[in-house]
C-alpha cells in the first residue's frame, strides 16, 4: 500500500523545508550570490599568483611608487600614488551612491533610486576612463631604458633620481628611417616599433655625461632602493644592450621585470571588464527604473542584486589596488 504524502505549497522557505527563497532570499539574489563566491575565488587564484611570482623574484621586482607617478595636468611632476588613490575613492563613493539607491528601492522612491543609480554610473565611468588613462601612462612609459643581452633592465639616474633617456640623449638618431607597417613593410610584415634612440646614442651620451650613473633593477634588500652602478660598472654593463625600451607591453618592461607587466595587464584588465559590466547592467537597471518597471513589480529587488555585484567590484579593487600599489 503507497503513502501519499502531501507537500504543502505554503511550507516554511528555509533549506530544509524547501521553497523558493532558502534563508528568505529569492532564487535571484542566491544565484548572484553563488556568481560572487565563484569570482572571488578566481580572483583570489590570480591575487595568489601574483604574490608568489612576487616573492620569487623579490629582489627585481619594480617598485610602484616609481611606477604609478602621473597625475593629468601635472606634466613631469612626481606625484606617486596620487591618482590611483583618487581612483580609488571614486569607485568607494560608487558603492555609496548604490547603497543609497538600494535603500531608496526599499522606500519605493522611484526618483531617488534613479539620481542615485545615475551617479553610480557616472562614478564607473570616471573610473574606467582613468583606468585607460593609467593603461597609456604605463605602456608609453615615463623615462625609457635599455635590455641588455642576459635580459637585466638598465635605467639613468642623475643625483640620485631617475632620468628620462629625453634628458641626456641630444643628437640626433643617424640610422632613422620609417617603420615598417603592413602597408609598407616587406610581405605585408610588421615590425616592432622603432625607439627613439639608438644603442649607439645611448651609448655615446653616457661616456660623454659623467654626471649620469646607471642602475640596475634589482633592489638592495637594506634600504629598498635600486642599487645604482659605479661609472665603470654601468659602461661593463651597457657594452651588453640589445634592446632600447621605451614603455611597457607584454615583451618588455621599462620599469623592471616583465611578469610584473604581464600580470597588471591581465588582473587590472580582468577587474576592469567587470566594471565595464556593471556600468552596462547598471545603465538597463537605470531605464527600468525610470520606465517604472519595479514600480508596477512592487519591489526594487533587480537594483539590489546588481548592488550586490557592484559591491563585489568595488571590494576586489581594494585587494588589487593593495597587492599592486601598497604592498
Amino acid at each position: 500500500m503507497e503513502a501519499n504524502i502531501a507537500i504543502p505549497t505554503d511550507s516554511k522557505e528555509t533549506w530544509s523545508g524547501g521553497g523558493v527563497k532558502p534563508f528568505g532570499a529569492s532564487y535571484g539574489k542566491m544565484m548572484m550570490w553563488f556568481f560572487i563566491v565563484s569570482d572571488a575565488l578566481t580572483f583570489s587564484g590570480f591575487l595568489a599568483a601574483y604574490g608568489l611570482t612576487r616573492f620569487k623574484f623579490i629582489d627585481s621586482w619594480p617598485i610602484a611608487d616609481e611606477v604609478f607617478t602621473h597625475f593629468p595636468g601635472l606634466h613631469g611632476v612626481h606625484a606617486p600614488m596620487y591618482y590611483v588613490a583618487l581612483m580609488t575613492f571614486i569607485l568607494i563613493i560608487s558603492s555609496v551612491t548604490m547603497v543609497l539607491a538600494v535603500d531608496a528601492g526599499h522606500q519605493m522612491k522611484q526618483k531617488k533610486v534613479a539620481w542615485y543609480m545615475f551617479a553610480t554610473i557616472i562614478f564607473g565611468i570616471i573610473f574606467v576612463g582613468s583606468q585607460a588613462w593609467e593603461w597609456k601612462n604605463f605602456i608609453k612609459g615615463s623615462y625609457g631604458a635599455v635590455k641588455t643581452t642576459d635580459g637585466k633592465i638598465l635605467q639613468f639616474v642623475k643625483d640620485g633620481h631617475q632620468i628620462a633617456l629625453s634628458d641626456f640623449v641630444v643628437e640626433e638618431r643617424a640610422d632613422h628611417r620609417v617603420q615598417h607597417t603592413r602597408k609598407n613593410g616587406l610581405w605585408f610584415e610588421e615590425e616592432a616599433t622603432i625607439a627613439t634612440y639608438s644603442i649607439a646614442q645611448i651609448k655615446n651620451a653616457y661616456q660623454a655625461n659623467t654626471d649620469i650613473q646607471i642602475r640596475s633593477e634589482l633592489i638592495n634588500p637594506e634600504t629598498k632602493q635600486k642599487v645604482i652602478l659605479s661609472r665603470e660598472e654601468g659602461l661593463a654593463q651597457l657594452a651588453k644592450t640589445k634592446l632600447v625600451v621605451e614603455g611597457a607591453n607584454l615583451k618588455v618592461n621599462e620599469y623592471g621585470n616583465t611578469i610584473f607587466a604581464d600580470f597588471f595587464f591581465f588582473i587590472t584588465g580582468f577587474h576592469g571588464f567587470h566594471v565595464i559590466s556593471g556600468i552596462l547592467i547598471n545603465i538597463i537597471i537605470f531605464f527600468n527604473v525610470i520606465l517604472g518597471t519595479y514600480e508596477k513589480r512592487g519591489h526594487y529587488e533587480m537594483v539590489e542584486k546588481v548592488g550586490l555585484y557592484w559591491h563585489f567590484v568595488d571590494l576586489v579593487w581594494v585587494f588589487v589596488f593593495t597587492f599592486f600599489y601598497l604592498v
